[in-house]
């Protein structure tokens, strides 16, 4: 018998209470002081959390910071270290996922921050809603990447609180797994700091190169505006619709269709296997190439098509764009909160350093090389560190599996 066994056996052999996480913790969700006004951030000594760094797991640090006079002027909260922080909303797969405060900090109202109270241990809850993260997704309000967690589900949300002997038991040892994830990680972290260095400097290394602008090397095409790509224009099957998260992320999957008439209709913005995508929108600037086993489809309003002309790589083009350029897209954008390409013309006066085909084609068989040493899930760090994260999913699915005491 394990530990763990045997501690539930000692002390609730019956099985364990289920209680709605509202009863047992304090919910407290965030704000956003207005990003038009510089007093609410310049200076800013606040840590203030974002969606997107809920992906980091523990937060040490915040990118943003906020003023005291921003704080007092939102509803934000400061939290205390050891909170445990969802994602209620975010596009792709942000919503749901959780994280563990390091320090104190506020967040942005797309985050929940859950404080346990003296019945439950921190990890043991943050364990407990990993494990829950498709789960939660499911009941969340709304449909696909656009639904959203609310205080309203999470408070009555149940949550099984044993013992704190069994908790604290089963947090050892899911910390074991977890903590030599996080040293392959950080070792993976740097090959790939070094990887971002020698492609730099690869990109750089031709003598023949020539300057030119985004503009002379390639045609843009900005997704349709104005309602011309709705909802109800989506079908079952038929073209694809290219969204945000396939530049993003790389994953080419799809939820929404349309017909071949509105194909023809809207055939400006097609897209075929070859063509790179880019995110415009928020997330600025995340480029992916359209593989050869991806349907044709038409690109939806948050993302702008880029075809190479002749004489240009198209890995080559993306490449540079990972380097160079999606940096100075964000310097270019404009908007609030969520920024978007202040014009097609902006990047096509973008310049770019483009050598001959033959050596465009030689430097991305170098960096492909390198980038498979990294990101290559069949061997090497990125291979070790998912049989590792499977064996966490493995323990802490099993750990976590309590039977609910009944009155």
């Amino acid at each position: 018998m394990s530990r763990p066994e045997g501690l539930i056996q000692e002390f609730c052999p019956d099985g364990v209470e289920f209680h709605e996480m509202g009863k047992v913790c304090r919910l407290v969700t965030g704000a956003t002081p207005s990003k038009t006004n510089p007093a609410f951030w310049i200076d800013g000594t606040i840590p203030w959390m974002s969606s997107g760094e809920v992906n980091n797991k523990q937060i040490f640090d915040t990118e943003s910071k906020i003023t005291k006079l921003g704080y007092d002027k939102t509803s934000a909260t400061i939290v205390p270290i050891h909170t445990v922080v969802i994602a209620l909303a975010g596009q792709g797969k942000t919503r749901g996922k959780v994280a563990i405060t390091e320090i104190e900090l506020c967040t942005n109202q797309s985050l929940c921050s859950i404080i346990c109270g003296p019945a439950l241990d921190y990890k043991f809850l943050y364990y407990y809603l990993d494990g829950k993260y498709e789960e939660l997704r499911t009941i969340s309000n709304g449909d696909g990447t656009r639904g959203g967690l609310s205080l309203k589900i999470l408070s009555p949300y149940k949550i099984p609180v044993p013992p704190l002997p069994v908790q604290s038991e089963i947090v050892k040892i899911l910390d074991n797994f977890t903590e030599l994830t996080a040293e392959l990680t950080a070792e993976l972290t740097a090959r790939k700091k070094q990887y971002e260095y020698y492609r730099s400097v690869i990109l750089r290394s031709s003598s023949t190169a020539i300057e030119k602008t985004l503009g002379e090397i390639c045609d843009f095409v900005r997704g349709p505006f104005g309602g011309s790509l709705k909802k109800e224009n989506f079908t079952k099957e038929g073209y694809a619709v290219y969204e945000q998260q396939h530049a993003i992320y790389g994953d080419f999957k799809f939820r929404y269709f349309v017909s071949k008439t509105k194909y023809d209709e809207m055939r400006r913005f097609s897209v075929k296997p070859g063509d790179l995508i880019m995110s415009c929108s928020g997330t600025m600037g995340r480029i992916a190439i359209i593989p050869d086993d991806a349907p044709n489809g038409i690109i939806n309003q948050a993302l702008l098509k880029l075809t190479p002309k002749a004489e240009v790589s198209n890995k080559y083009l993306k490449y540079y764009f990972e380097d160079t350029i999606a940096a100075q897209m964000n310097f270019e954008a404009r908007g609030g909160a969520i920024k978007n390409v202040a014009s097609v013309a902006v990047l096509k006066d973008i310049k770019i350093q483009m050598p001959p085909l033959t050596e465009q084609k030689r430097i991305v068989t170098i960096l492909d090389y390198f980038y498979n040493l990294c990101n290559d899930l069949a061997s090497g760090l990125p291979a070790e560190i998912e049989a590792r994260q499977k064996q966490y999913e493995y323990y802490r699915d099993k750990l976590l599996n309590f039977k609910e005491l009944t009155a």
